[in-house]
């Protein structure tokens, strides 16, 4: 079968190119990489500002590396750089710009079903991860304001009053990134960061405390709506200010239909309910990166899934480059 491959990965993030590349050097063949962007690692291409450091241990989880991928500190450029020279291997087919729908079992076989066709293959890794679909508020965003609400601060002009929305470690950096040319407030519907690495906490409480920036606590808002162009944020105090720009970093969601689709049982949280080797309740479907955690989760920790998972598949150590 010409669309038969020894492991299809499903997501171009970290883990799924660590998965292409341990399945690589555990000897198997043929192997298909799927990505639905244009690119592999949208969320660093998409999420990362340029030269934005990129580190191995985050939000104070140390991880030791595992396997055939040395992950190290370095910036967004570097980073996807060395994610690049990594898929250039002759065992590794990319197929980009296809965004899986769901997977299926005959036969003995998993098919991955795309609009670009059917792929066949003996094992399949689902390493999707949460920031390709970001979480969005409960109330509707206008679409006249498109333009100026969005998820990510690439659009920022400079001279803008903004409004960044999320109390994680995303959201703390584009607040103070943003702040060196704009006016910034960072609203958080909480009483207090509660999941932000320490560097960024003391930074956001440095640029707080020296005027850099606004930072608003205990506050939700209700709704908003266009003004003139501009954004009207509607608070649940029954106040309202109008910003130049809204962004919004609340996460990302995990892709619970899709699990579905694919027959995986899922867990209280819809996430995957899988073994210590990380395969799914569908026997030689497995899941790597942050889709196995309700929360937390780092790249180095997706790399690590990668190896653990290609040890489980072939029954053997891979050797290491």
């Amino acid at each position: 079968m010409e669309n038969l491959y020894d492991l299809i990965i499903v997501g171009g993030g970290p883990g799924g190119i660590a998965s292409a590349v341990e399945g690589a050097m555990f000897g198997l063949k043929r192997i298909l990489f799927i990505e639905k962007g244009d690119n592999h690692s949208q969320t660093i291409r998409q999420y990362y500002k340029d030269s934005k450091r990129v580190d191995k241990d985050w939000q104070g989880q140390t991880v030791e590396m595992e396997g055939n991928v040395a992950f190290f500190d370095g910036t967004k450029e570097s980073t996807l750089e060395y994610f690049e020279s990594l898929l250039d291997h002759e065992s590794i087919d990319t197929l980009f710009e296809c965004e899986a729908d769901r997977v299926l079992q005959k036969d003995g076989l998993f098919y991955v079903i795309t609009p670009k066709g059917d792929f066949a293959a003996k094992k399949v890794i689902l390493a999707i991860g949460r920031m390709g679909k970001p979480n969005k508020p409960a109330y509707k965003i206008p679409a006249s304001l498109k333009q100026v609400v969005s998820f990510n601060p690439y659009e920022c002009r400079g001279n803008e009053k903004i409004l960044v929305v999320g109390g994680g470690d995303s959201a703390v950096e584009y607040a103070c990134q943003l702040s060196t040319i704009n006016n910034v407030t960072l609203s958080y519907r909480r009483d207090g960061f509660a999941r932000i690495n320490d560097i960024n906490l003391e930074m956001i409480t440095s640029y707080d405390q020296e005027e850099r920036l606004r930072v608003r606590f205990g506050i939700d808002i209700d709704s908003i709506e266009n003004e003139e162009g501009r954004v009207r944020v509607n608070y649940n105090n029954g106040h309202h200010t109008v910003y130049d720009r809204v962004i919004y970093a609340l996460g990302g969601t995990a892709p619970v239909d899709f699990f579905r689709k694919s027959g995986m049982e899922l867990d209280e949280h819809d996430l995957p309910v899988i073994n210590k080797n990380y395969e799914s309740s569908v026997k030689g479907l497995y899941v790597a990166g942050d889709i196995v955690y309700k929360s937390g989760g780092s790249i180095a920790m997706a790399i690590n899934h990668a190896y653990h998972i290609l040890h489980d598949i072939t029954g053997q150590d891979g050797g290491l480059v």
